[in-house]
């Protein structure tokens, strides 16, 4: 068996110390990682003594057999269990079998470097926590103690505080010192203080703003559970708006053309088109000609739920472009979740293919599976993950290629819906088609 070296124990602790930071900064119960060495046998020693001499010198620098482990002090310095072999050919030697590190800060201390300073930032930090909420921290513990006491299941009765540090302990350990101290301003003032309904604007602690808010808002809660005042983060944030094209001006005789409104006030806008396009793309958006009967939104990432939240939606013909990636197929999928009725165009391999030579490197790919994508949209995430997560960006396709397949896909998409309306016109109804871009009837005067 090979001797590990003091290198190769340092990076078990640090895997160790990476793994478990969160769970022993939270912790009070006694913390000791043990780590054998694997020393050598007296055929190995004999096989090459230099080298096991060499090793065990190594680790008598980390923990000399001498090095008295009693004193407090030193709890949280490496510890080493020496052994003493009595070998015929070799004769006594002091052999490290097993390292002991008996604190976390024994583990920071052994390991040193960037992981050792986030324990020390996460330990104190939790520590200042624990103190500012210390009111709230005392009766969970005290809960936690008498369900121990009375053998009920521990695990019933999670002391809060501690589960919202743990859960949020990457969040905690990533802000910057001011940062930390105006986490811990807000929640001490909203625990305290009901709001009601502010903004975050509104808020008179210095440094938060609206940005902030929304920034740390998750944290904020846990924090304030935590403490018992859930209700007390009952701040507002801003509402997410929606930016809108009408492509044909007789659907809103106003001559409004290009919108952007809060995603509740645009819903109640009194406009009926047969066909909405929805682009992630604020370019292509801006791009579209005048087409009969449609608009233009633009769907803003992930956001796009925003979109199915529009009333005069449900009733429209829907396509959806955005780029081919996996990110773009992610936003169809969960658009598609609310409106099922969704046409993809030029998110399918063929498109791929064309454009090889503008595919750029995808930073980093969703990785989930998509059950609403179609047969075709499944194939093409499929080959853009087999050329190793390209994308091809919205906006490299060419505008004349974008607008002819856009025409293609409305004009299929539209195919049942002329189907309806021939069956509408055998009864005296009009019929219109908003299958390709036109010059848009205009109201005469």
């Amino acid at each position: 068996m090979t001797m590990l070296s003091v290198a190769e124990a340092r990076a078990k602790a640090r895997t160790r110390l990476r793994s478990s930071m969160s769970t022993w900064a939270t912790q009070s119960d006694p913390v000791v990682v043990e780590i054998a060495l694997h020393p050598p046998t007296e055929k190995q020693v004999l096989e090459d003594q230099a080298v096991a001499m060499e090793w065990a010198g190594t680790w008598r620098k980390v923990a000399a057999p001498e090095a008295s482990d009693s004193k407090p002090e030193n709890l949280n310095s490496p510890n080493i269990d020496w052994a003493q072999r009595s070998w015929a050919r070799v004769g006594r030697q002091q052999i490290p079998l097993r390292l002991r590190l008996r604190t976390p800060d024994a583990v920071a201390n052994f390991v040193g470097g960037d992981e050792a300073r986030w324990w020390r930032r996460l330990r104190d930090r939790t520590a200042t926590i624990r103190s500012r909420f210390d009111d709230q921290h005392a009766a969970a513990s005290a809960r936690v103690k008498d369900v121990v006491a009375n053998n009920e299941d521990a695990a019933a009765c999670v002391d809060p505080l501690v589960s919202a540090i743990r859960a949020h302990a990457k969040r905690i350990l990533g802000l910057a010192e001011a940062e930390f101290a105006t986490l811990l301003d807000v929640v001490d003032w909203l625990r305290d203080n009901p709001v009601g309904t502010l903004r975050p604007r509104q808020l008179p602690i210095r440094g938060v703003d609206s940005k902030w808010f929304e920034t740390h808002r998750s944290l904020v809660t846990a924090l304030l559970e935590a403490t018992g005042r859930p209700e007390a983060v009952d701040v507002l944030d801003a509402e997410p708006r929606i930016r809108l094209r009408i492509l044909d001006p007789e659907l809103i005789p106003s001559g409004l053309s290009d919108v952007t409104a809060p995603v509740t006030q645009l819903s109640e806008l009194a406009i009926a088109p047969r066909l909405v396009f929805v682009f992630e793309n604020l370019e292509s958006v801006l791009a579209m000609p005048d087409w009969a009967d449609a608009v233009a939104v633009h769907g803003s990432g992930y956001a796009v739920d925003n979109v199915a939240r529009q009333a005069w939606v449900h009733g429209a013909r829907v396509i959806y472009w955005g780029d081919l990636d996996s990110h773009g197929f992610a936003i169809l999928s969960r658009l598609r979740k609310h409106l099922p009725h969704v046409n993809s165009t030029l998110m399918a391999e063929g498109t791929l293919i064309d454009h090889k030579d503008l595919w750029v490197q995808e930073p980093k790919p969703h990785t989930g599976v998509l059950p609403e994508l179609t047969g075709t949209e499944t194939r093409a995430l499929a080959r853009l993950r087999a050329e190793g997560d390209v994308r091809l960006e919205q906006e490299r396709i060419p505008w004349a290629t974008a607008l002819a397949a856009l025409k293609a896909t409305a004009a299929s998409a539209g195919e049942s819906a002329d189907a309806s309306n021939k069956s509408s016109a055998s009864q005296g109804e009009p019929t219109t088609s908003a299958s390709e871009p036109a010059a848009p009837r205009r109201a005469q005067g």
